[in-house]
């Protein structure tokens, strides 16, 4: 029996940035900005600059008009919120940040809340970090994190509770994250390179697997992002996985 291609407008594949290595470029148009040479080929994008400083409304407002009606961003949440307040305190944060990246309008398909290595889950800040969010903002949302004490039981019912995927990483941080947790209503993969982290570019047989795998998943909203961008491998990692998926696997 094979498994029919996956091409659904909740299948969001790119990479993290849209960047384009000259060797790359005969894949894409010829005309226009980068980002919009990258969105004729891709439907999704995750900006990560805005882990490192903010955007200004305008500039996200430029990229939204930029790209097709379909096409979805995800944001990564500031590193003053999850690295520096360490999900406390930061409600301001979280209204300067919303006020930016919400005018990309229905072009912002998730949000991205990646948590440093050294951040325990504690109960207070998380659920008050996540009210927070909540009261503020109801897409798409979904957690990496990176210390071994947010994989509990409790954490993964908080989680369900607040509507927050849990995001599936190569390499994997901790046993079990490399695959999708937390809500099963939206799935997030993030693939940083292997073996050489952010780097390194995926065997073939590797990507012949995860094409697989995304083809038998429950038809839910699903992202899978390459965020191997050091030496321009994401990009053609893509577009071979593109097309993977366009084909019928046995």
């Amino acid at each position: 029996m094979s498994i029919q291609s996956r091409s659904s407008p909740d299948f969001h594949l790119g990479c993290a940035g849209w960047s384009l290595p000259r060797e790359q470029w005969p894949a894409f148009p010829e005309e226009g900005t980068h980002l919009q040479r990258y969105s004729a080929r891709f439907p999704a994008v995750e900006i990560n600059s805005s882990f490192y400083r903010p955007h200004r409304p305008a500039t996200y407002a430029k990229w939204a008009d930029s790209v097709a009606p379909d096409f979805r961003f995800s944001v990564k949440v500031p590193k003053q919120i999850t690295h520096e307040r360490r999900l406390r305190d930061c409600n301001g944060l979280v209204d300067e940040f919303l006020g930016q990246c919400s005018q990309l309008g229905e072009k912002l398909g998730c949000l991205l809340i990646q948590l440093p290595p050294s951040l325990a889950f504690d109960a207070g800040a998380a659920e008050s970090f996540f009210k927070a969010l909540r009261d503020r903002y109801q897409g798409h949302a979904v957690l990496e994190p990176r210390h071994p004490s947010w994989l509990a039981e409790h954490v993964t019912a908080l989680l369900h509770a607040e509507h927050i995927g849990r995001v599936a990483a190569d390499p994997s941080p901790l046993p079990g994250c490399d695959q999708p947790g937390g809500w099963p209503g939206v799935r997030y993969y993030r693939l940083h390179g292997s073996p050489r982290i952010y780097y390194s570019r995926y065997e073939d047989i590797w990507l012949e697997q995860l094409a697989r795998q995304l083809k038998r998943e429950p038809d839910t909203p699903t992202w899978c992002i390459f965020d191997n961008t050091a030496s321009g491998a994401a990009i053609p990692d893509a577009l071979r996985l593109e097309a993977l998926m366009r084909t019928k696997t046995p």
